[in-house]
């Protein structure tokens, strides 16, 4: 009986080990990789500078479908002008700059300046947010719950990730052989400056995860010219935001383990059960204002003695933002998370994890510090052990803990000045969110397995579609911007594709104006085309092979040596491709229902899509000189004319 007991401990000990128990009882490991994450990260190839002649014969394949004869004549003159001259010069002083900084990417530094260095407000302008699914068992979707669960996947994530237990982040071509035990236990004893061959050889390509790290403890510091970005990795405690207030409590212990999750519990219920009113002068519309206004305000602010305060909101693991109202429905749904009110968001920070009353949840992240892949894997994981091993369940009692020592709620001294720039944030921030449109359908007759069926991709249907509403609604092709992750290479970030060109253009004619002049046959030889060419772009563009952060690089290196911008980029051609009115990103994942952006220039759209099995969704965002709910009209009748054609059908006008 004694023997049989010591074996029950021993067994149960060993299962605590392996799901990663402290002795506390709840797991702090979401798993344990047998493969250490970061055991790719020194062997990755590096960003590629593409030739120069291959940028600007892409440049120019870009431009053809938005310029007339004379207009591409000077542009390809001036591009040529520019490959031959001070175009060259650059290029090798970058390809000798990129050579000297091996341990990173040629694209890192400008892209960090460009973000740190815009002084538009970061809502709206560049978060981002995604929504999660439901909890498929909806008695966990209740706020508190929900609000629990997630936070504590979020935090056994982070420390997952500290402790060097996360998979490591790899693109499988051929799982069977890649994603097997077999190989791991193979590939981590590979030295990690070789790992990365050892993956390629199995057709597994690793991926870029320095930018995690900034996930957590992080914030974008406010700075005149250019924003910093901050992280404390040493700081412990969550900050919580409801009705505009601030609060703070501990989640992780003196050792580094988390607090249990029936104590989160308990923090959280008393932060939800607080009835203090809302603040006169909610300090989260600060986050919203213009850099430079709000960098002079911090300054305030923390010369009027809130520096400790502020150090408590900037270091914290993250926000988690929790709504007094519930989510009426998808547009709803995409205001709530892409902007909120204001008041009850930290924009700031790395992430905002929101929760409203009825346990929707999503994330909405400030750009600099990283890209949708960093934040995807995070919510892919946390969707999962929430879903599948809740900390905590509707039976569970919070802990019988004194939360009103442990929770510590946030006080700001406020001079007028500060009061009166609360108050002008809250009206710009009130004036930008009015004039935003969100609008979204759902298009169910058909999607990626009907496309795949079909011989096309379903990507390029989808951007295809975007170009004919386009033409539909203003009678013309404009400047498409299509996000790329390049996290196949050492510190890649984001490569841009093109996805308006002359096949899309003409096929795109065909559909909307010379519809009777073309048999099925003929419109779908146009379709396969379009998709060829496509594929050949996103296949360019991951592969550090776009255009774009090229000749920003180029244009970035000028301006820091000072030399006189080129003619090749006061071309207003230039500057017209670079005005996106059509901004796209695509995500798609079982944890997300639904992602969106605003649009990046005022007169744009801001398009977040996915291409599910048997239906393709959209979330249009719009200011007031476009029609978003029109654009989404002409975009379902472009794929309706799309898919009818695949089918062989006959469309209407």
């Amino acid at each position: 009986m004694a023997l049989r007991q010591l074996l029950l401990r021993r067994a149960a000990a060993a299962a605590r080990w392996r799901r990663g128990y402290s002795s506390a009882g709840a797991a702090e490991y979401l798993h344990r990789s047998i493969v250490p994450t970061m055991h790719y990260q020194k062997s990755l190839p590096r960003l590629p500078v593409p030739k120069l002649e291959d940028t600007i014969r892409r440049y120019l394949n870009a431009q053809k479908p938005l310029l007339n004869d004379d207009q591409f004549r000077k542009t390809e003159e001036l591009a040529h002008h520019f490959e031959k001259g001070i175009g060259r010069e650059l290029h090798e002083q970058l390809v000798a700059q990129d050579n000297q900084n091996k341990h990173t990417s040629y694209i890192t530094g400008p892209w960090f300046d460009m973000y740190l260095k815009a002084r538009e407000p970061v809502v709206l302008n560049f978060n981002a947010f995604m929504s999660f699914n439901p909890d498929p068992k909806s008695e966990y979707n209740d706020q508190l719950i929900r609000a629990t669960n997630i936070t504590v996947s979020a935090i056994r994530f982070m420390k997952t990730f500290r402790a060097g237990y996360l998979e490591p982040e790899v693109f499988h071509l051929n799982p069977e052989k890649s994603d097997t035990q077999i190989f791991k236990k193979i590939i981590r004893f590979v030295p990690s400056s070789l790992s990365w061959f050892g993956a390629y050889m199995v057709n597994a390509y690793p991926l870029d995860m320095s930018q995690y790290f900034r996930l957590f403890n992080s914030t974008r510091l406010p700075k005149l010219n250019r924003d910093e970005l901050y992280t404390d990795e040493k700081a412990k405690h969550l900050l919580v935001l409801r009705n505009g207030n601030f609060y703070v409590f501990d989640v992780i212990d003196r050792d580094g383990n988390m607090l249990k999750p029936s104590e989160i519990q308990a923090h959280l219920k008393y932060i939800l059960s607080d009835n203090s009113p809302a603040p006169a002068f909610p300090l989260g519309y600060l986050s919203s204002e213009n850099r430079d206004t709000w960098a002079l305000l911090r300054k305030n602010l923390l010369d009027n003695g809130n520096e400790e305060a502020l150090q408590k909101v900037d270091s914290a693991v993250f926000c988690l933002s929790l709504d007094d109202f519930p989510i009426k429905d998808f547009v709803h749904l995409s205001h709530t998370m892409l902007h909120g009110d204001g008041a009850n968001r930290w924009y700031d920070k790395s992430f905002n994890l929101i929760i409203t009353k009825d346990g929707t949840a999503g994330v909405n992240f400030e750009h600099s510090w990283g890209d949708g892949v960093a934040v995807l894997r995070f919510q892919n994981e946390v969707f999962k052990d929430s879903t599948k091993a809740p900390a905590i369940s509707p039976q569970s009692q919070p802990a019988s803990v004194d939360s009103s020592r442990a929770v510590q709620k946030l006080d700001f001294k406020l001079n007028d000045a500060l009061k009166a720039g609360i108050t002008k944030a809250k009206q710009k921030f009130d004036a930008s969110v009015e004039a935003l449109s969100l609008n979204l359908i759902q298009f169910h007759e058909g999607g990626k397995d009907l496309l795949k069926q079909k011989k096309v991709s379903p990507d390029a249907v989808a951007q295809l579609a975007f170009q004919m509403a386009f033409l539909r609604q203003y009678n013309q092709t404009v400047a498409t911007y299509e996000s790329c992750s390049t996290a196949a290479f050492k510190h890649g970030r984001t490569e841009t594709i093109r996805p308006a060109s002359i096949h899309t253009k003409k096929c795109s004619e065909a559909f909307v104006r010379e519809l009777s002049k073309h048999s099925t046959e003929e419109l779908q030889k146009l379709i396969v085309e379009c998709s060829k060419y496509h594929g050949r772009l996103t296949k360019e563009a991951a592969m550090g092979q776009g255009f774009d952060r090229h000749l920003f690089g180029l244009r970035y290196l000028a301006l820091s040596k000072g030399v006189a911008l080129p003619d090749f980029y006061q071309d207003q051609a230039y500057a017209r491709l670079n005005h996106n009115i059509i901004s796209t990103s695509t995500l798609i994942s079982p944890a997300v229902q639904l992602g969106g952006f605003g649009p990046v220039v005022s007169d744009g759209f801001g398009v977040g899509y996915q291409v599910h099995d048997d239906w393709i969704g959209c979330n249009v965002s719009s200011y007031p000189t476009r029609n978003g709910k029109e654009f989404l009209q002409c975009i379902y009748k472009s794929l309706e004319d799309i898919f009818n054609v695949l089918k062989s059908k006959k469309i209407g006008s």
